[in-house]
Parts: C-alpha cells; sequence; structure tokens
C-alpha cells in the first residue's frame, strides 16, 4: 500500500527541549521556535529510514541539511506526480504557485 500512498506527519512549528521562565504547576511546557521543525513521511517514494537534518543541542538552531518550506512543498508535489514549477495560477496580474520561485526538490529524500 506505501507503494502508491504518501503518508505525512507533521506539526505546525517547532518545540525546543528547554522553557523560558519558571517552571510551575500552572507555568509549564516547551517554547516554540521559528526556525526547526519536524515532518516524517512515509512510502509514496520517499527513501526508507532515512533521518534528514539535524539541529544543534538545543533543538533551536539547525546544523546540517535544513529543508525550507518551499522545498518540502515541492518534493511532496513531485511525490504526487505533479511539477511544482507548472501549478501556477494567475491572480491580479501574477502568476503564483505553492513553492513560489524557490522550491527545489529535495532528492536525497527520495527512493
Amino acid at each position: 500500500m506505501l507503494d502508491d500512498t504518501l503518508v505525512i506527519w507533521g506539526g505546525e512549528f517547532g518545540r525546543t527541549v528547554f522553557s523560558q521562565g519558571k517552571l510551575t504547576e500552572k507555568d509549564y511546557g516547551r517554547d516554540h521556535h521559528p526556525r526547526c521543525y519536524t515532518v516524517w513521511m512515509a512510502g509514496g517514494g520517499i527513501k526508507p529510514g532515512l533521518v534528514f537534518g539535524e539541529t544543534e543541542d538545543f533543538s533551536y538552531n539547525i546544523i546540517r541539511d535544513p529543508v525550507h518550506i518551499h522545498d518540502l512543498n515541492a518534493t511532496i508535489l513531485h511525490c504526487l506526480g505533479f511539477q511544482h514549477e507548472r501549478l501556477t495560477y494567475r491572480y491580479l496580474g501574477r502568476d503564483f504557485r505553492l513553492t513560489d520561485v524557490h522550491g527545489q526538490v529535495v532528492k536525497e529524500l527520495l527512493a
């Protein structure tokens, strides 16, 4: 089934391994951060068993193999059989696409 199905799991932002401020019974939890996030993908042309990218020990900065959101979207669209550069719509006289003008398929993720 995974040959024909792409499974994607992710969150809306990354989480740090620490919390700022005091930890109390009413104020606890990890902080959000804008630089790093985790996405899990399986099947649909994705290389199995691969961990791609790395953060430093505090999970705040990327230290190896960053993937921009436009590149992630281009890769997902590629796995679904779309050429992301051709998936455009015209609005207010400008061509728009999900990957803007930046997206590149991350070939290292492909099986």
